[in-house]
C-alpha cells in the first residue's frame, strides 16, 4: 500500500514565499512610477537600459529574469511614450541596442531616489546585519535555481 501524499503547505514553499514577499515589495515600490504610467515591466527595463545603455531586448530579459514577450512589449511601450530608443546592432542585425531618451532619462532621475527611499523604507525595519544576509541568501537561491535549471 502506497502511503498517502503529504499536502502542501504553500507557507513553506520556497517559490511561493518569495513570489509573495516580492509581489509585495514590488507594490510599494511601483507607487514611485505608476504615476508616470509606467507599469512594473516598463520601469523594470527602463532601470535596467538607464543602468547600462546600449542593452539589447535579450540582454535586458537575461538581467531581469523577464521572459522576452513582456520585455519586447514592455520596450515597445517605452519607445511609443518616447522614453526608450532602439538603433539597429552593428554586431547583431537582428536585435536593437536600447537607450533612453532624454524624457526617459529625466523620468529615470526623477523616479529614482524616490524608489530608493521606498526600498529604504523596508531595508530600515530590518534587525541589524539581516538585510545583508537576506542579500547574500537570494544570491545563493539564485545560483541554486540556475544550477537546477541546467539538470
Amino acid at each position: 500500500m502506497s502511503k498517502a501524499p503529504q499536502i502542501l503547505k504553500l507557507d513553506d514553499f520556497l517559490p511561493y514565499r518569495l513570489s509573495v514577499v516580492s509581489n509585495l515589495v514590488s507594490r510599494v515600490i511601483e507607487e514611485t512610477y505608476m504615476e508616470d504610467g509606467l507599469k512594473q515591466a516598463e520601469w523594470r527595463v527602463l532601470a535596467v537600459v538607464a543602468e547600462a545603455p546600449g542593452r539589447t531586448q535579450r540582454d535586458v530579459a537575461a538581467r531581469t529574469r523577464m521572459d522576452k514577450v513582456t520585455v519586447s512589449r514592455a520596450v515597445q511601450a517605452l519607445s511609443e511614450k518616447a522614453l526608450v530608443t532602439r538603433a539597429a546592432n552593428p554586431a547583431d542585425g537582428r536585435s536593437q541596442l536600447l537607450t533612453l531618451t532624454k524624457t526617459g532619462d529625466a523620468m529615470y532621475q526623477r523616479i529614482m531616489p524616490a524608489a530608493q527611499a521606498k526600498a529604504l523604507t523596508i531595508w530600515d525595519r530590518l534587525p541589524a546585519g539581516e538585510g545583508d544576509a537576506l542579500f547574500e541568501t537570494l544570491a545563493t537561491v539564485e545560483a541554486a535555481a540556475l544550477a537546477a535549471a541546467k539538470e
